[in-house]
C-alpha cells in the first residue's frame, strides 16, 4: 500500500529480458535501506525487490504488468518515480494507492497556470470498465506515474491535473510532455462503490 507521495526519482541503470519478464535495475538514495522481497512503487507500479548489489537494486515486471503500464517503454538512464510502502503509524498525505496500475494515458495538453502547470491526459474509454469504477470525478483522486493528484475537468476519457513547481521538480513530471505515456491508477474507493452498486 502506498500514499502517492513520491520519495524521489530512481535512475534505470540496466534492463534485462528474461523470457516474458523484464528485470529493471535502478539506483536511488535509499537502496541501502531496501531488503529482498520489499515492495516499491515504480511510476505507480508495485514491484518486488529481487536483488540488491551495492547502490543498485533489481525488480522484475511480468508480461501483464508491461502490457498495462509504461514500464516497457523505459530505457537505461530514464528517471522513475519511486515510493516505498506506506508506514501505518503516520499521516496519509496523499490517498490510498495500491500500486496496481489500471492502464496508461497520454499527455495531450500542457498549459501555464501562473507558476504551476495544467496537464491534460487522455485514456481509452471503456463503458464496461467505467461501470466498474475506472473513471475520474471532479476533485477526486487519481494516481499518475505514482503521484497522488486531484482531478479537475474530467470528461468521459480525459482529465486535467495541476502540478505545482515542487512536484514538477521532484518527480518525473519534469520529463512529461505532450505525447508522453503515463501510468494511471483510478481511486480504489470509486471501484468499491461501483462494485457495491452492481451487487445491490
Amino acid at each position: 500500500m502506498f500514499s502517492g507521495i513520491v520519495e524521489e526519482m530512481a535512475t534505470v541503470t540496466a534492463i534485462r529480458n528474461e523470457k516474458g519478464n523484464v528485470d529493471f535495475t535502478l539506483s536511488c538514495s535509499f537502496t541501502g535501506e531496501l531488503r529482498i522481497d520489499q515492495s516499491v512503487s515504480h511510476n505507480g507500479v508495485c514491484l518486488t525487490v529481487v536483488d540488491i548489489n551495492g547502490d543498485n537494486y533489481t525488480v522484475t515486471a511480468m508480461a501483464e504488468t508491461l502490457q498495462r503500464s509504461n514500464l516497457g517503454l523505459l530505457k537505461v538512464g530514464d528517471r522513475v518515480n519511486v515510493e516505498r510502502s506506506m508506514l501505518m503509524n503516520g499521516r496519509l498525505d496523499g490517498h490510498i494507492v495500491q500500486g496496481h496500475v489500471d492502464g496508461t494515458a497520454v499527455c495531450t495538453d500542457m498549459r501555464d497556470a501562473d507558476g504551476s502547470t495544467y496537464y491534460t491526459f487522455t485514456y481509452d474509454f471503456d463503458k464496461e470498465m467505467a461501470q466498474r469504477g475506472y473513471f475520474t470525478v471532479d476533485k477526486g483522486s487519481v494516481t499518475v506515474n505514482g503521484v497522488s493528484l486531484t482531478v479537475c475537468n474530467p470528461t468521459e476519457d480525459s482529465f486535467t491535473v495541476a502540478i505545482i513547481p515542487y512536484t514538477h521538480d521532484n518527480t518525473n513530471f519534469k520529463d512529461v510532455k505532450v505525447g508522453t505515456v503515463v501510468n494511471l491508477e483510478f481511486d480504489i474507493l470509486g471501484k468499491y462503490i461501483a462494485r457495491l452498486r452492481q451487487l445491490s
